[in-house]
């Protein structure tokens, strides 16, 4: 087993179990033999970013969550198969800027579906950050959470707008709160 394998069996027991095993159990994890095998894919992985030792313990690390970025595909005609250099990312990376300011939200209702929104969605919130009209945001209006298209009117007064005719915009009668401004969308096609 090499040490892509190795990596993998770890992915799937993290998925799993959210932790690590003990260094004792960890030679069947990814089938190994001996204690002394195990330390050496440790230190292996460990020198590649993959781990990280945390109070002497092995924790996932900086390249543990990346997947392979096979290069661009075509969703028109298709394209001949070309051998491009293959990248490492993380969600994370390519979502999130400010992970301090930063939380998800599941979408529910159909409000938003014209914005390519749609009820199972998570939005990626970025919090306390400029935001103006033609921002999506999460906000509380008069003391209830939506998130809607940030609009300003003719009068200078900031109203929510959806983004699907069946809705009429939503106009503050006492208060509105902008928590923060959506970035990105994820959506799980195939459950």
């Amino acid at each position: 087993m090499n040490d892509q394998a190795h990596i993998q069996a770890l992915q799937r027991y993290w998925k799993r179990h959210k932790a690590f095993p003990s260094m004792a159990k960890l030679c069947s994890v990814v089938g190994l033999s001996s204690s002394a095998s195990v330390f050496g894919m440790v230190g292996r992985l460990t020198e590649a970013g993959y781990l990280q030792r945390v109070d002497g313990r092995i924790a996932p690390g900086a390249r543990f969550f990346a997947r392979s970025v096979m290069g661009s595909v075509r969703a028109g005609v298709p394209q001949p198969i070309t051998q491009e250099d293959v990248d490492a990312l993380t969600l994370d990376d390519y979502l999130i800027d400010a992970p301090d300011r930063t939380t998800l939200h599941r979408v529910r209702g159909d409000s938003m579906k014209d914005a390519n929104i749609v009820e199972g969605d998570m939005v990626v919130v970025e919090h306390n950050s400029p935001t103006k009209p033609g921002d999506i945001v999460l906000a509380v209006v008069d003391n209830e959470l939506t998130v809607k298209t940030l609009a300003l009117d003719e009068n200078g007064q900031y109203f929510l707008q959806a983004a699907n005719p069946a809705y009429e915009p939503i106009r503050p009668a006492t208060s509105l709160e902008l928590l923060g401004v959506v970035v990105s969308v994820v959506r799980r096609v195939r459950r």
